[in-house]
């Protein structure tokens, strides 16, 4: 749960320093954004379901 509220908090950090600056900020669109890390996540909960097929 910290890496989760450090990387939340370097976000905040890194969002509040490219505002000021007036910099577009690096990262996708918010719902872009969410696409990917939820596509993320899925494929890591499909490889071993895949695994256990072809080795089953």
């Amino acid at each position: 749960m910290a890496v989760a509220f450090a990387s939340l908090g370097t976000g905040l950090i890194v969002g509040l320093i490219f505002t000021a600056f007036k910099l577009p900020l690096p990262a996708p669109p918010v719902f872009a954004g969410i696409m990917g890390i939820f596509g993320i996540w899925a494929g890591s909960q499909l490889w071993p379901l895949i695994t256990f097929l072809v080795t089953k």
